[in-house]
């Protein structure tokens, strides 16, 4: 069952990279996400607890109990055997791997963003035209938010001078919800599995699917309390001037999808009925729930 339900996500994750209905709902297409991931994590890595804890006949958590309170294994006297032991070692290491990597990728970007404050209080400055956020010096288009405790909005002196108030407005209202909805909490186990499995084409897929949800998600925040005209402007301005943002830091603009963000802010399509999200959020709450329930089924 728990190798049935990985390898489910697996052709979830495929599907779920084409599909054009999350555009219409990047919120619950987050949270599917999400669900994906962590039932993929918890299946694939039960499976092979489950083989290998297959001699004590408990399932995967009774049965990793029953290692822990008896560690006679058997001994390895077949290549049945040896497979089993294998499935253990492998089935230890990716959770290993999975819960180092995300602790590991959170270190390096707190790290990143405590530098990067630092160097902000040394070169940044405030402007009237925009209280509460900081200014640098910088000829070039640059938008972006430090997030965290202490979150920062940070322009450029060439944001200043490219965009008009309105869109300068809108620029900001996106780059307030990224710190609102602490955007950057969602992307950090993305990009900690595509550190853990950079050969894996579907992860990289799956990382750009999530973060063009997330930036579609900061746009519907902003287009809340701003023209979303005024927006797309924004966006296909930045498309062509600005920078890329520092590590840790969420930015207004992705070159790789500015022209569907623009595109899906100028021709806005009808949300989905209520039955659908309730149904899509109903099914990401029992498939996130189905691996660890699996974990504790006796064998």
């Amino acid at each position: 069952m728990l190798a049935a339900l990985a390898m489910g996500c697996v052709l979830a994750a495929k599907r779920l990279t084409a599909a054009k209905w999350t555009h219409r709902a990047p919120h619950i297409g987050i949270l599917l996400w999400q669900a994906i991931g962590v039932a993929w994590g918890l299946a694939t890595i039960g499976a092979l607890l489950a083989f290998a804890l297959e001699p004590y006949g408990k399932g995967v958590f009774y049965g990793m109990a029953a290692m822990v309170t008896a560690p006679e294994y058997g001994g390895v006297e077949s290549p049945h055997d040896v497979a089993r032991l294998t499935a253990l070692v492998l089935g230890l290491a990716l959770l290993a791997v999975l819960i180092a990597v995300p602790i590991v990728a959170a270190v390096q970007t707190l790290r990143a963003r405590r530098r990067h404050r630092d160097l902000l209080a040394l070169i940044a400055r405030e402007d009237p035209s925009v209280p509460g956020v900081r200014v640098v010096d910088f000829p070039a288009a640059a938008a972006y938010c430090v997030p965290g405790l202490k979150s920062q909005v940070v322009i450029s002196d060439g944001t200043l001078s490219l965009l008009s108030p309105g869109e300068l407005d809108a620029v900001l209202a996106h780059e307030a919800a990224h710190v609102r909805e602490r955007h950057d909490l969602v992307l950090l186990p993305f990009g900690a599995l595509r550190r853990a499995l950079p050969w894996s084409g579907l992860v990289r897929d799956a990382q750009a699917s999530v973060e063009l949800l997330v930036e579609m998600a900061a746009d519907d925040r902003a287009r809340q309390r701003c023209c979303p005209k005024r927006l797309a402007s924004a966006l296909l301005r930045f498309g062509t001037a600005a920078v890329p943002v520092p590590q840790g830091a969420l930015g207004a603009s992705a070159a790789e999808s500015v022209m569907a963000r623009v595109e899906r802010l100028l021709r806005p399509q009808s949300a989905l009925p209520p039955a659908q999200r309730f149904l899509l959020l109903a099914a990401s709450v029992a498939l996130a729930a189905s691996a660890p329930a699996l974990w504790f089924l006796p064998g």
